[in-house]
């Protein structure tokens, strides 16, 4: 008979957003631009993911502004 080992669980810690810089945010912008004018026209399909995508990074930018802590 084999002893298991007892992993000790480690509580859960509170939600932190990672700070991101800003041509994290530029690039979504320039990204969703490019998407909609020549990725768009070319493969609309392919250009709904690209943008759908760059819209996502636009939203993380703006909850990583709003939501990280201010350092001194």
């Amino acid at each position: 008979m084999t002893k298991k080992k007892q992993v000790k669980s480690t509580p859960v810690s509170r939600w932190h957003a990672a700070p991101l810089k800003g041509s994290f945010m530029v690039t979504s912008i320039l990204g969703f631009l490019i998407s909609y004018y020549y990725v768009f026209s070319v493969s609309s399909g392919f250009g709904i993911a690209c943008m759908l995508i760059f819209v996502l990074m636009f939203i993380a930018s703006i909850v990583s502004m709003t939501k990280t802590p201010l350092v001194n």
